[in-house]
Formats: C-alpha cells, sequence, structure tokens
C-alpha cells in the first residue's frame, strides 16, 4: 500500500541526501567509500521504514534492512523480498496458520561484512523488542563473528517507534558521530517514543504468544475492546472500552494528551494499519485537528512481520520526537 510521508520527513530525507552528496566518495573493492559517515546502520524490517527511505538510504551503504520471515501454511516469505499482505490477509481471514520467526545470524553477519567493504568503521544495529522476538540474540551472534565494531541496540519496541530510532541513527551517522554517540541518539529517541494501538481481536496475540491468554479471553468472553501500549519492551494491556467506536475515541484522547505533553515543534506521529487504509487515514485527520502543532502523521500499512501477530484491522500510533538534534 502507498505511504504518506509528511513534510517533516521530507525534509528529514533531504538533510541526509545532502550530507551523502557532501561526501567524498574513495574506491575501495569496486565498491565508494563513505567518507563522512564511519558508522553503517542495520536494522530489521520490523522497523516499518518507508520504502523510499530504504531505497535512499540503502544505495551507499550506510542503511540496511534485514528481512523477518513470515510462514504462511508451508510457505515462508521474505518481507520486502516477497509480495505477501494479500496472502497474509487471506490467511488471517481464514484462520489459516501464520507464523514468524527471527532472521538468522547469517543474513546480519552478511550486512555487517557488506558494511565493512563499503569502508565503513562500525555498524549500529538496531533492532525489535527482545521480549517479542530473538532477532537481536541473532545480530550479536554476528557480531561475534565479524571484525567490524558492532553496536547491538534492544529497542524495546517496533513499528515506526524502531524506525524513529534508526532515522535518528542515519542523521546522528550523517554528522560524523562515532558509533557510540549514535547509539546514544538513537536510544534516547526511542525512550521517548510511545506505541498505543487497538486491534478488533486479540486471538492473533494469543496465537504467536504476544499476549497472554487471559487477556485473549477477556477480550473476547466480554466483548471488551482494550487499548494496548508497547511498555518495557512488551505489550500491555492500558484500558479496556466497550465498543470499537470508544476504543478508537480514547485511543485518540490518549495520543493527543501524550503529543501536548512534549516540547512545541518537536512531536512526530505516524499511524500504522492492516487491512483498512481509510480509517487510518480518517484516524490520522482526526488526530491533526486534535494536534493542530504537530505534523501531519504519517500513514503507513504495519509491516509483514508485525501484521501477522496485530491481525486485521489494527490501527496504531506512534508518538516520538525530532529525529534531529535540533528538531
Amino acid at each position: 500500500m502507498p505511504e504518506r510521508e509528511p513534510p517533516a520527513w521530507m525534509w528529514l530525507k533531504e538533510r541526509l541526501s545532502r550530507l551523502r552528496q557532501a561526501s567524498t566518495p574513495v574506491p575501495v573493492a569496486d565498491e565508494p567509500l563513505a567518507a563522512v559517515v564511519r558508522t553503517a546502520i542495520v536494522t530489521d524490517s520490523a522497523a516499518a521504514l518507508p520504502a523510499d527511505w530504504v531505497t535512499a538510504f540503502a544505495a551507499d551503504g550506510r542503511l540496511a534492512v534485514v528481512p523477518m520471515p513470515v510462514m504462511v501454511g508451508d510457505e515462508i516469505y521474505g518481507e520486502g523480498e516477497d509480495d505477501i499482505m494479500e496472502t497474509l490477509a487471506v490467511a488471517l481471514a481464514s484462520g489459516s496458520s501464520v507464523k514468524t520467526s527471527r532472521p538468522s545470524p547469517g543474513q546480519f553477519e552478511q550486512a555487517y561484512l557488506a558494511a565493512q567493504r563499503r569502508g565503513f568503521e562500525s555498524v549500529v544495529s538496531i533492532h525489535i523488542s527482545a521480549e517479542l522476538s530473538g532477532t537481536a540474540d541473532a545480530a550479536r551472534l554476528a557480531a561475534s563473528r565479524v571484525s567490524i565494531p558492532v553496536e547491538v541496540i534492544d529497542s524495546r519496541t517496533v513499528g515506526m517507534a524502531q524506525g524513529m530510532g534508526v532515522q535518528s541513527a542515519l542523521v546522528a551517522a550523517a554528522d560524523g558521530q562515532s558509533a557510540a554517540e549514535v547509539r546514544g541518539f538513537a536510544e534516547s529517541r526511542m525512550e521517548r517514543t510511545k506505541v498505543y494501538f487497538y486491534v478488533p481481536s486479540l486471538e492473533q496475540l494469543r496465537r504467536g504468544g504476544r499476549i497472554g491468554a487471559a487477556a485473549s479471553l477477556l477480550g473476547t468472553v466480554l466483548a471488551i475492546k482494550p487499548i494496548l501500549a508497547v511498555d518495557g519492551g512488551k505489550i500491555v494491556p492500558l484500558e479496556k472500552v466497550r465498543s470499537a467506536a470508544r476504543a478508537i475515541a480514547r485511543l485518540e484522547e490518549i495520543v493527543a494528551a501524550d503529543v501536548a505533553s512534549r516540547p512545541e515543534g518537536q512531536q512526530r506521529l505516524a499511524v500504522h494499519h492492516f487491512g483498512n487504509e481509510a480509517e487510518a487515514e480518517m484516524l490520522a485527520a482526526r488526530l491533526a485537528e486534535k494536534c493542530p502543532g504537530c505534523p501531519p502523521a504519517q500513514i503507513s500499512s504495519l509491516p509483514a512481520v508485525l501484521a501477522a501477530h496485530a491481525g486485521l484491522g489494527v490501527l496504531a500510533v506512534i508518538v516520538g520526537e525530532s529525529s534531529t538534534p535540533n528538531g
């Protein structure tokens, strides 16, 4: 599905593009060396980064996104490598088996070695919460096998909350900061990023072991529609509401209050959906009215690895702050 990129994201992308163009490429093993950017960024597809970001910043090696596999029935698909969203939607609607897995350590090892061949001096590797996936462990194992220094970060979050950390890391790296500084800036931004979401059913989260069976029973038997959040890297119930309409309205209230509590001009929003793009657009429009000082929300479909657990009809809102040190 197409992604909407508001002016704030476009400005940040343009700034990174100018920094990239200002560097002086030097041939190394038939590939260009990043003269200004010393640290490459690696992440996984749970970061939900806009496709054009990945294309633009993967071109010179400064960004690599390792796909997270999704199994539908007996078929294994790779995020970004295969067009699986329609297949996934049909499988979820029909109750077919859907599973996810972490990438292999070898995939991360290849990404780190590719950065080394490009001439980067270090890597910062940012990954989905370790409470939800073993991806960070796979990255650490890969890091132990390569000679280039790798800083592995458990983002303790998901989706564009993780993605905002990746964008922050890209900016810090483009400014020529060390790997430790890049890590610190990305972590500070992710710590201040919140994920709030609503799902029509908790069944997929229960099946995937992402939320307890008792919470699933509560939602289905009593027809309670919970608002969930990511806290401490885990999915936790935030509030219990009796109808879908009220749950979405309450989600908007929670988001608006969070945005209002943040520094003026620094707030950033992203909205994720799966199978309900029009509903997500209406949600984003209402948030724009409630948060007039915040740039319009970026709207995008959840990546398959997250949609597989959230299920059809999910609405998620990420509240964060600017990915640049000066706003």
